[in-house]
């Protein structure tokens, strides 16, 4: 690769990094083309890419940006996966892409320049989507309302059940 190309690489790496919400180290040692494309497709859906970049290149693109604390991990094969819309969605992804080949192993990761070791991103996976989480949060929004007024509703049906039952009384008592 020539200097020039090599210059483009990195400016284009480093600005993808800048918009980067997250991303992961992964090493891809004993994958095939086809396994690495069937994770790049993937990841291709969570708005995520799969790039194979040499470190010496992937240290100078990372300055600047928040992949700047993963330069120690930047040794052996590395893949970046660089997600830009959501975190748990590209998680899920390499951990189901784990499963499947045996020589696929996440390094390490990042969100806002903090560090996250394998173990941590495969807790990460376990999390519920960000689609599902909001539905939790409208439900449990919607649910407090709900309760209050059935609350006062209680109140004011047993209230108005003492102003009958004291009405009752105070007829039998004229009549």
């Amino acid at each position: 690769m020539k200097r020039e190309e090599k210059e483009h690489l990195v400016r284009d790496v480093h600005g993808r990094l800048q918009k980067a919400e997250a991303t992961f180290l992964v090493d891809y040692k004993g994958l095939n083309v086809e396994a690495i494309n069937a994770i790049r497709r993937e990841l291709k859906k969570h708005d995520t890419d799969f790039r194979v970049v040499k470190n010496r290149l992937l240290r100078l693109a990372s300055r600047d940006t928040h992949n700047a604390v993963l330069e120690d991990f930047f040794f052996g094969p590395c893949a970046l996966a660089i997600a830009y819309d959501g975190v748990v969605a590209p998680a899920k992804a390499l951990v189901e892409g784990m499963k499947g080949n045996k020589h696929l192993e996440i390094k390490a990761g990042q969100i806002g320049g903090k560090v996250l070791d394998g173990e941590a991103i495969k807790r990460l996976a376990e999390l519920p989507s960000q689609d599902v989480l909001l539905a939790q949060v409208l439900s449990a929004m919607h649910a407090v309302p709900t309760s209050l007024v059935t609350v006062l509703n209680g109140v004011i049906a047993k209230f108005m059940n003492v102003l009958k039952a004291l009405e009752g009384r105070k007829a039998q008592g004229a009549g």
